[in-house]
């Protein structure tokens, strides 16, 4: 089975050829350059630069995939959450594909499809050597904690309340002076700083519930800005505030995934999402699990960020399950929760 997948919920286009079961392309056109002028995603601007681009991932994927359009036996394209101008351009082009192919069409959910990434292994999906985890979602508009019972089988435990962990990061990378995105240049920053110099609150790392909030903590470093306002002109300060906060949001973000899988008694974790790409997040969550004897699996590469191969893969898994095609006539859903609970299998697309 030959698939095609497009994603395009923010401010990548991304399109990717799965082929039984393999990413044999993906495809991902940035437009971070474009948006660092404006020290953050501007709506209109992306979803300009997803009609522009569309085409030519399209194109290359299937071009590195030696594959023509009438080669594929179904397309999938994310339906949400994001963006809605720029979630309607691609999904808007993969049903037409569909339709001008007679194929079958899939929407997929972005975090969803996120939350699967962790076991692509070697550019295939593979559950054969699947067990009960916790899934840690994290990015920067998102933070989620889900619960996979089984294969397509999965129940949210608890999300953010307001900014989200890549979000508090790039927040606070902006209150600092730091080019957009801010966060993966806070986590090379941090290396050269003492994390214990300066302390700043773990939200809700003690609360009982699974959620997260990361607002307080943006607004304790910008009180704190305020106070001190020489020392942004040191380097070395630069540093340690940097690891000082980086440190502040992993210790959360171990804590409650920790504290999840020992209360729910799961021997697994998983990790995906653009901050799980975090140096500092993914050596503390690693020596963690190691303690615990906890198997962790997190995204690699391309696959941490938003790319239409987690997207194919996880739509590939549902078509081979048996799951049926959507709708080719379905809207976008900017907001959409995390679909729960996929046990009713339908009747084969195929």
């Amino acid at each position: 089975m030959k698939l095609l997948a497009l994603e395009s919920s923010c401010d990548e286009t991304s399109a990717a050829v799965i082929e039984d079961g393999y990413i044999v392309s993906n495809i991902i056109s940035s437009q971070i350059e474009l948006h660092a002028q404006y020290g953050g995603v501007v709506p209109e601007l992306a979803t300009r630069e997803h009609l522009r681009n569309v085409p030519i991932v399209v194109r290359e994927a299937l071009n590195k995939a030696s594959i023509k359009p009438s080669d594929l036996d179904c397309v999938a394209a994310t339906r949400g959450p994001g963006l809605p101008g720029a979630l309607m351009t691609g999904l808007r082009a993969g049903q037409s594909m569909a339709r001008a192919l007679k194929i079958p069409f899939m929407g997929i959910h972005h975090h969803e499809a996120h939350l699967y990434s962790a076991w692509i292994n070697e550019n295939k999906i593979s559950l054969d050597d699947f067990k009960p985890s916790i899934g840690l979602i994290v990015s920067g508009g998102h933070t989620l904690l889900v619960l996979v019972e089984e294969p397509l089988r999965h129940r949210v435990l608890g999300g953010t309340l307001d900014d989200a962990a890549g979000e508090c990061f790039d927040k606070t990378a902006k209150l600092l002076g730091l080019k957009y995105p801010g966060g993966p240049l806070m986590d090379k920053l941090a290396q050269r700083g003492n994390p214990q110099t300066y302390f700043f609150p773990r939200p809700m790392l003690h609360d009982k519930s699974y959620d997260f909030s990361f607002s307080g903590l943006k607004t304790a470093v910008r009180y704190f800005l305020e106070e001190n306002p020489k020392l942004i002109e040191e380097d070395q300060f630069l540093y340690d505030i940097c690891a000082s906060v980086q440190a502040a949001i992993v210790e959360v973000l171990v804590g409650k995934v920790i504290q999840a899988a020992k209360n729910l008694k799961v021997s697994c974790i998983t990790m995906a999402g653009g901050v799980s790409a975090n140096s500092q997040l993914r050596a503390a969550l690693s020596k963690a699990c190691k303690v615990r004897n906890f198997q962790l699996k997190v995204a690699t590469g391309p696959l941490c960020a938003d790319n239409a191969g987690m997207i194919g893969a996880l739509a590939w898994l549902k078509f081979s399950q048996g799951l049926s095609s959507d709708s080719l006539d379905e809207d976008p859903k900017p907001h959409w929760d995390l679909p729960e609970n996929f046990a009713n299998i339908n009747k084969r697309a195929f």
